[in-house]
Parts: structure tokens; C-alpha cells; sequence
């Protein structure tokens, strides 16, 4: 075959474009008898899901085509925005209205079909992987959508083709090639309240000539964020419920005034503990110290003085701004009649933004206690002050000792001193200085291959040979996080010098010299933020330098793959030719992530983490056949068969072999009926094989023990544990007063090294019908079922609790302890990825999509559906654990929407365009937070194990979006639009499914009104 051939293969390509769009109809681009003889002569394409070179754009797998008119008409205007509203993609991954997510991903955008993770959903990029990060994730946001020309969804499993990962499906991105001419777009938008500005202005410009061509395209896109204070449901933690919308850490501080005062009963006698027989201290009574004056003890804290909370919303983004520069070149030129040198190199800059509300310091969370004088007993009853406590300590050198409490002997003098000091537990929100993280990356990407044809006899053979390298690097800086050792030295002894300098350390007593830290800058918790006070406050830039170290996290990620591929036919059967490909691939996947030393060292209120350093390598062969069985006899215009094989060898756990078979039969012209089986696996990721540990503090955290809101508080392993009444403890160490809190102490999640790969089996069966007597009608029903076993589960403490108290699963009670006094799951909670249970989820898609050409314009409808009718989980590899069904269930990791559906009416009249579209979520069910929002109190399920788990149902919701546009005579396109035209507000979910806010995170934050202007040249 001439490889210059290159207008018959653009003419194929536009037709299959042109096709696409006419139909809509993603997996099923009909084409007429009289039209595929006439490509059959012309030249052979690949395929989604296919390596065989062929004429026919129908498999026997359901693809899923978004073409460059289908993306134009839409007014979404990333690859990640248009993938993320398609029927069939599951959650958001690291949602952007999650600013508590500050990880390596942050900022970038995933894709997640069938709501099996993003991780289980391969990205091609013209037909090779994109880019991964440790945790392999990849970021569809790196490819700009000026060089898109289409988008393939492949929604069904296809490891024996591509490999790793690709058990939900496939999304191959093909770009445009062989462009000649210049096109320039401008797009701007915000939403109606007047935030959240979008601008994105790209190019694209490209040169053809006898032997070649290079087409290049760069865009530059920009994102303002969305305060979460600008949205009612975002404001309050909890809509309607403003009084759990605050937190107990203040940003004016407060401290425990009766730290150092202890019980007594009715007669004056000391109360003693039981178990150590030791003074009973007196309960917590927080008071601000300084807010509007110097005065000691403003008041009893919350809930007596509302004022002392903070509302984090108040400083907090609900959706997080970004900013990106990309740049792609594609480039072939023919170096002789049967050879061609193909290239592709890509380049983007991203940069993302989050704040989140100032840290809310805890002294007692940090071993920081306010330092207070100390006095000692002398032999004659009398006290001798000892030594300063800090300057700033509200109770100052007063003696709130209790002379019964016992004393020991000093060592060095034999005297009796006091066994406790005036020192006191203090808290106070950092509201000065929020805590912001910046995410830098940048992508380099590079392929090259060489691409021929030969022929033996009078038989084609296709092959290509090539190399593909793609890089990450990445840089994460935060600040607004403190620095345990300086607080501490900041908030301990501190005393004025004879300069009448406040200066941290002791005074030296009877002539001795003082005792001063240098460098150290003391601190007053209790000033600043309108108290009056600047000086030694969190707004004395001083304090703020000594407190507050910028964190520093590197990452870099490498991809090296080599991969050949021969592709052609055998032999020619009856029904016509038997066509193969074979190939080999080599890919080395190698990364790491390394947090700031500070974080590493725990010394940091930021959630320390150890580094993540891993690679591993893989050998991979395949073959695969089509296989004519009959063709243009009664009832069976076409029969077919196709198989693939591919053999994969890992060197981190060992070898797998994952195949496929497919049918396809077409009875009659207009009818094809299609089906697949199809292995899969996903082999685990650097990060879950060598990451690093780290801290979190879980949001949403729920302990069944809780007797207010525990779905197993009073139950007997409840009482075992921590006895009647217990109260669950949230940021403070107070009772929490909502259902769902973020715990007090920071939990640790890790990596394990032993972790094997997850295995797939995936099925469709499906029908495409084009009837004659509806020219332009095409409608397809696909049954899809995915169960993917040996799972890794990524823990959560939410579900541990719950597997042990409401399951009864005794494995899982022995990943986690309790404080004796308190109750509260203490810090040692560790909890990684594991090889447990399984996931099964089934469902139908159906597409409808009709073109009618008439005398005043052309009408269009496309209408994709996706219904899912199982969604099932089992975690753990316990026999007699009932499976949960998840299917229309809402939880703090998203939501299982049983229908998705997208319609979308469009009109063409001469230069004038108009487009209306309309995008369902069904309703979906969560655990109740709140007696007034609970619509089945009673709920129970077999997966309960007879326990009462009170649940709501969140209505559904649809979107409409509209656009009008108009091609101007100076080659131009004007387009102005409205997505979410009705300004729906998102339904309340409490349970904030990928989200950090009371709502799901895929949905609309309000209006959003934009203009898009193209110019060609």
C-alpha cells in the first residue's frame, strides 16, 4: 500500500466524522452496503478496540463517538467537562469542589466510567496511554481541546487489547491531523452571581505538503474559583442547620480556665480517680481570654459565647481555580513511498489553587500547653515562685494550686514542689493566615513511530514501530500550616527584658543571667483578629514568619513504552478475508512523591506522610483475529467472529493472560446484533505498592458507638467498648453535635507491598437498529455486566467501624483501639489497600438519534441513556458477609445513580444554529442526618445484619443548557450560550458525596453563561 495515499484516508476520516455527528450514535456509525464496497477499495482504518486495520467503523463492542461538531454544539469546553456529562461516566475524581483534597491529583481532571474509578478506566491518546501518577490516575486535562477531532469511548473491557486498566473502558482522544489553514477561538463565561470566571483562548494552525504535513495547536485556559460563602448550600456545613456550621476552634483564642483545678465534694474533700487515685481535675470551662480588652475570662466558651466559633466556610473555595498552557504538535512525513515517520509532542503548565480555612490549633493535639509560672512548697507551708510561665498566660502568676493535691521532692534541693504547674490548654484558629496549597505541573509528552505497508503477493500487512515517553513533574507549595517546635517554644516561658522587649525564656533569678531563645518570638493565642492587639499576635508578621514554614513536596512520574505491531490478512475464507494483528509492547512505569522534609518529620500541623519511590516494568505480546463466518446469505447478511489474546509479565507480581470474543451478526441490513466477553485486570500502582503513609483527618467520620446518631450505639459490642452514653469526639475534643464529624486526631493511611493484581470479567450484548422506513433513525440497546474481583479496596474508617459494629466482622475490631478514658478511636488507626471481595455492576445503555433534513432547516435528537440495575459490593473475603447493594446509594464517596440521561435537540437553518440540552440524575438515597430530612427511618437491608440504618431520598435532577450560534460571512462562527439556563441549585445530599460541601460534586453550582467566537483563516 502507498503510504500517499493521504486525500483518500482524510476522505475516509471526514466521512467517519461527518457520520458520527449526523447519527450520533457513538458505537454504531451506520454506513451503506454501496458505501463500505466503495471504502473496501480505498484504504483501511484502526479502530477503538481493535488493532486490526479494517473498512468498517462497526465492531462488535459498543464505542461511543464525540466528534468535533458534537463538542462545538455543547458548551462544555474541556475534554474533561465533555467526558465528565456523558450517561455513562461515574463520579468526579478529586473533585474541584473538594478543596480539602491537596494530594498529588489535585487539580487535574479523571474520568470514571461505570463509577468503578478512574484508575479502572484507560485513557489512549491516538491509541497510546497517557501520562500516570504514582497512584495511576490519568489527567485528561493535559490534552487541549483545540486539537481534539474526535473522542472514542470504548464501554467495555478491553485488557486483552490495551492491557492494564482498561476493565470500565476505554477513551481514546484522537487528534486532528493533516489540518491545513489557521483557526483561532476565544471563549469566555462566568456564572450569573458573577464569579467563576472561565477564558480559554487557542489555535491551531497546520501545513500539508507532497510528503508531509505538521499541524500544531496551543491553548491557554483559565479558571477563577467560587467561594463557598457565594453559594447558600455551600455556606453552612449543613443547609438549614446554621448552629453545625461552626467549629468549637475559634478564631479569637480561648483557653480552659479550671485545667489546674480540681474536684471536691460537698465537704471540701478532694474528689479521687478510682483506678489511679489521683485528684479529679475540674471539668473544661473555655473562656476567650483577650477579645475587645485585656480582661481574663470572657464568658463561658460554646455554646454560651457563639461568637468564640469560627465557620471554615467563611474562608474556604467550594470550587478551586486553575490555569493552564498547552501546546501540540503532530507531524508525519512520508520517507519513502511505503514508509512514514510519525510524531507527536505535547507540552502543558498547570497550575491549581485551594484555600481552606486557617488550622485550627489545639494545644493538647500538639503537646503545646501555655507555659505557667512555677511555684514550689517550702518546708514551712510557705510558696516560692520558681520560674516564668509565658508573658502572655491569661491567669498570669496567680496560685490556683490546691495545697492537698500530693507533691514530690525537687531533685536537686529535697524540697517539696507542687506536681502540677499553672500551665493551660488553649486553642485558636490560624483565621489570619488560611491554608492555601499551590499544585505546579508540568507534562511532557513525546512519540515517534515509523509506519509502512507491504505487501506479499496480493495480500496488504500494515506495521508500525515506535517509542513513547511522557513525563510529570510536579510541585506542591502550602502554606498557612505551623510549625509545632516554634509554637511550642512561642507559647513557653517568655518575659520582658530590661529593654522592655518581650522575649521567649526565663528571667534570671537572684543575679543569674537570663535565659533567652534566640530567634524565638512568643506568642499570644489570645490577640489579634480586631482584638486591638497586633503586637505578638497572628498579625505581627514576626509571629507569622516564626510560626508558619512554606512546605515544599516534589513529585515526577516517567513513562517509557516500546511497542511494534503487524497487522493484515491471512487468507481469504468464504465470507471474506481472515484478518490478524500481532504485537509486542515493553512499558516502564517509574515515580515518586516526596512531602516536605517538615511534613515528613511529623513536625508540621500539615498531615505528615512519608515519601513514595517505586517502578516496575512489563512485557506484553498479543494476537488477535477477525474471523469471516458468513456473509450476504438469508439471515445472515454478516457473520463474525473476533478473539484476542494477550499475554502480560510483570515484574512486580508475576504473569497474567486476559482474553476476548466477539460477535457480530447482522440478519438484515438494518439490524446488528453484538456481543463480547471479555477478561481484565489492573495491575496494583507504585503508590499502592511502595507509598508512603499519611495522616488525615477524616472528614464525615461516624462512629456507630455514638448514642445520639450511631447506627449501633446500645448495641453489646457498643457496650463493650465504651459503655452507655459514649459521645463521639470531634475537632475540640467535644462531643460532636451532627451526625458525621471530622475526628479530633489524624488517622494514618498507607501502600502494601503485597498487593496483587484485580481481575475482570465483563459481558455486553446489544442491538443496533437503523429501520428503512425512518431514514437518519438509529437506535441502539447494549446489556453491559463488569464484576471485578480480588478488588484492592481503599479502606475507609467509616466502613471499618461499621464492618465491626454493625457486620460483626471481629477482624476488622482489631485494626483500631480506643482511649480508655475517653472512647475515641485514637491515632493508631492505620488503614491501606487490600485484596478483598468484589464488584458487580450491570445495567443497559440506550441510544436514539435521528437527523431530519427538511425545507426549513435541519432537526436533529440525541438522546443517550444509561440505566444501571445492579451496583454490588462486597470489602472483605468473609463467607458469610451479605454484599451491599449500592445501586441508588449517596455516600461521602459519591453517588450510584441508577439513571443518567442526556437529550439534546439541535437545529441548523442556513448560517443560524440553535442547540437545547437537558442532562437527568435520578434521585439516590443516603443515610439520614437530620429527623426532619429522613424519609425512611426504618430502613433496613440484608447487609445490615438486622441493625436500623435510617435513610433519605435526594430527588432528581435536571439541567438544561442552551446555545444559539452564527456563522458569520467573514468565516467566522459566533456562539453565546447559558449551560444550567434555569439556575437549578443542586440537590442537598449531607453525606457531601465527592464533595466537601452538602451536595454532589458533579453537579451545577448555578448559571453559567459564556460566548465563544472562532475565527478561520
Amino acid at each position: 500500500m502507498n503510504c500517499k495515499t493521504s486525500k483518500l484516508r482524510d476522505a475516509i476520516s471526514l466521512a467517519l466524522v461527518v457520520s458520527a455527528s449526523a447519527t450520533g450514535a457513538a458505537f454504531a456509525q451506520e454506513s451503506t452496503a454501496a458505501q463500505e464496497r466503495q471504502a473496501t477499495n480505498l484504504d483501511r482504518i484502526e479502530v477503538t478496540g481493535s488493532r486490526i486495520r479494517q473498512v468498517e467503523l462497526e465492531t462488535a463492542q459498543p464505542v461511543l463517538t464525540i466528534s468535533r461538531e458534537d463538542i462545538q454544539a455543547g458548551g462544555f469546553n474541556t475534554v474533561a467537562d465533555i467526558l465528565q456529562n456523558i450517561s455513562s461516566a461515574g463520579n468526579p475524581t478529586f473533585s474541584r469542589t473538594s478543596p480539602l483534597t491537596a494530594n498529588q491529583e489535585a487539580g487535574g481532571q479523571y474520568i470514571d466510567l461505570r463509577n468503578l474509578g478512574a484508575q479502572r478506566t484507560l485513557v489512549l491518546l491516538n491509541g497510546k496511554r497517557l501520562g500516570i501518577s504514582p497512584d495511576g490516575f490519568q489527567d485528561v486535562s493535559t490534552i487541549p481541546s483545540v486539537v481534539v477531532e474526535r473522542i472514542d469511548v470504548l464501554k467495555d473491557g478491553a485488557s486483552s487489547i490495551y492491557g492494564s486498566d482498561a476493565m470500565a473502558g476505554v477513551i481514546n482522544i484522537i487528534t486532528r491531523r493533516n489540518f491545513e489553514g489557521a483557526e483561532a477561538n476565544a471563549y469566555f463565561g462566568q456564572y450569573s452571581q458573577g464569579d467563576g470566571e472561565k477564558q480559554t483562548y487557542d489555535f491551531i494552525i497546520g501545513m500539508t505538503g507532497d510528503r508531509g504535513s505538521v499541524t500544531v495547536g496551543a491553548e491557554y485556559h483559565k479558571e477563577e474559583g467560587v467561594w463557598a460563602r457565594d453559594r447558600w448550600f455551600s455556606d453552612e456545613s449543613y443547609p438549614g442547620y446554621p448552629q453545625y456550621s461552626t467549629t468549637v476552634v475559634g478564631q479569637w483564642g480561648n483557653y480552659n480556665r479550671n485545667a489546674n483545678l480540681f474536684q471536691r465534694d460537698e465537704n471540701g474533700v478532694l474528689i479521687l480517680d478510682e483506678e489511679t487515685g489521683n485528684p479529679l481535675r475540674v471539668g473544661a470551662a473555655w473562656s476567650a481570654a483577650n477579645r475587645g480588652s485585656n480582661a481574663i475570662g470572657a464568658g463561658n466558651f460554646h455554646p454560651q459565647n457563639a461568637d468564640d466559633t469560627s465557620k471554615p466556610s467563611d474562608q474556604m473555595h467550594v470550587l478551586t481555580p486553575l490555569e493552564r498552557r498547552s501546546l501540540f504538535v503532530s507531524a508525519d512525513y512520508d520517507l519513502t513511498d511505503n514508509i512514514r515517520f510519525v510524531t507527536d509532542l505535547g507540552y502543558t503548565k498547570r497550575k491549581s489553587f485551594r484555600q481552606i480555612a486557617g488550622y485550627p490549633t489545639q494545644s493538647t493535639a500538639i503537646n503545646a500547653p501555655m507555659a505557667g509560672a512555677v511555684y514550689r512548697t517550702l518546708p514551712d507551708g510557705t510558696r516560692e515562685f520558681v520560674s516564668h510561665g509565658s508573658y502572655f498566660n491569661p491567669n498570669g502568676n496567680a496560685d490556683l494550686f490546691d495545697p492537698e493535691v500530693a507533691t514530690y521532692l525537687d531533685p536537686d534541693t529535697g524540697l517539696p514542689v507542687l506536681s502540677q504547674t499553672n500551665n493551660i490548654d488553649w486553642r485558636r484558629r490560624g483565621w489570619e493566615v488560611p491554608r492555601t496549597t499551590q499544585t505546579d505541573q508540568t507534562t511532557w509528552r513525546f512519540t515517534a513511530a515509523l509506519q509502512g505497508s507491504f505487501n506479499v503477493g496480493e495480500r496488504y500487512f500494515d506495521w508500525d514501530a515506535g517509542y513513547m515517553f511522557n513525563e510529570n513533574d510536579l510541585q506542591i507549595i502550602n502554606n498557612g500550616n505551623l510549625y509545632i517546635p516554634n509554637v511550642r517554644q512561642a507559647v513557653g516561658p517568655s518575659f520582658v527584658n530590661d529593654q522592655g522587649q518581650i522575649v521567649c525564656g526565663t528571667q534570671g533569678q537572684n543575679g543569674a543571667p537570663d535565659s533567652v531563645i534566640a530567634g524565638c518570638v512568643p506568642w499570644n493565642p489570645f490577640a489579634g483578629f480586631g482584638t486591638g492587639a497586633v503586637a505578638n499576635s497572628l498579625e505581627d508578621p514576626a509571629v507569622q514568619a516564626f510560626l508558619y514554614k512554606q512546605e515544599h513536596a516534589l513529585g515526577n512520574t516517567k513513562t517509557n513504552n516500546y511497542f511494534a505491531n503487524l497487522a493484515g490478512s491471512l487468507w481469504t475464507l468464504p465470507a471474506g478475508d481472515l484478518a490478524f494483528a500481532v504485537g509486542y509492547e515493553y512499558r516502564k512505569e517509574e515515580g515518586g512523591f516526596t512531602p516536605d522534609a517538615i511534613a515528613q518529620s511529623g513536625d508540621s500541623t500539615n498531615l505528615a506522610s512519608g515519601p513514595t519511590y517505586g517502578s516496575y516494568s512489563v512485557d506484553e505480546v498479543y494476537a488477535e483475529l477477525s474471523i469471516p463466518i458468513l456473509a450476504d446469505v438469508s439471515f445472515a447478511r454478516e457473520l463474525s467472529l473476533s478473539v484476542a489474546s494477550r499475554y502480560s509479565d510483570f515484574d512486580t507480581f508475576g504473569d497474567t493472560t486476559n482474553s476476548k470474543f466477539g460477535l457480530k451478526w447482522r440478519p438484515i441490513d438494518n439490524l446488528l446484533v453484538r456481543g463480547t466477553w471479555a477478561e481484565g485486570f489492573r495491575a496494583p500502582t507504585i503508590g499502592d505498592l511502595y507509598g508512603g503513609s499519611s495522616q488525615t483527618f477524616t472528614t464525615g467520620f461516624r462512629d456507630p458507638c455514638d448514642s445520639v446518631y450511631g447506627a449501633a450505639a446500645g448495641s453489646a459490642r457498643c457496650l463493650q467498648d465504651v459503655g452507655a452514653g459514649y459521645r463521639q469526639l470531634q475537632q475540640g475534643f467535644v462531643p460532636t453535635d451532627a451526625p458525621g464529624a471530622q475526628t479530633p486526631v489524624p488517622f494514618r493511611s498507607g501502600s502494601n507491598p503485597f498487593l496483587e493484581p484485580e481481575f475482570s470479567k465483563s459481558k455486553t450484548v446489544g442491538v443496533v437498529y437503523s429501520p428503512g422506513f425512518a431514514q437518519g433513525l438509529t437506535v441502539a440497546l447494549d446489556w453491559w455486566n463488569i464484576r471485578i474481583n480480588n478488588t484492592v479496596v481503599a479502606d475507609h474508617p467509616n466502613d471499618i467501624l461499621s464492618d465491626c459494629y454493625v457486620a460483626l466482622i471481629e477482624s476488622r475490631c482489631a485494626l483500631f483501639t480506643r482511649d480508655p478514658s475517653l472512647g475515641n478511636i485514637v491515632g493508631d488507626l492505620s488503614y491501606g489497600g487490600r485484596n478483598a471481595g468484589y464488584t458487580e455492576t450491570e445495567g443497559f445503555d440506550l441510544d436514539v438519534n435521528y437527523v431530519l433534513d427538511t425545507d426549513y432547516g435541519r432537526f436533529n435528537a440525541k438522546w443517550s441513556t444509561t440505566y444501571v440495575s445492579l451496583y454490588e459490593v462486597k470489602s472483605t473475603n468473609d463467607a458469610d458477609t451479605i454484599p451491599e447493594q449500592d445501586n441508588g446509594i449517596a455516600d461521602n464517596n459519591g453517588v450510584n445513580f441508577r439513571i443518567r440521561s442526556n437529550l439534546n435537540l439541535g437545529w441548523a437553518y442556513n448560517d443560524f444554529g440553535v442547540t437545547w440540552g437537558m442532562r437527568y440524575n435520578s434521585g439516590a438515597k443516603e443515610e439520614c442526618f437530620f429527623d426532619e430530612h429522613c424519609s425512611n427511618p426504618d430502613f433496613q437491608a440484608p447487609w445490615t445484619q438486622g441493625a436500623t440504618v435510617p435513610m433519605n431520598r435526594v430527588g432528581s435532577v435536571t439541567f438544561h443548557d442552551l446555545q444559539v450560534s452564527w456563522n458569520a460571512p467573514w468565516n467566522a462562527r459566533i456562539a453565546i450560550g447559558a449551560n444550567n439556563v434555569f439556575a437549578k441549585d443542586p440537590p442537598i445530599f449531607y453525606n457531601a458525596p465527592a464533595s466537601g460541601f452538602s451536595f454532589y460534586g458533579g453537579h451545577d453550582l448555578g448559571r453559567f453563561v459564556y460566548a465563544r467566537y472562532q475565527q478561520k483563516f
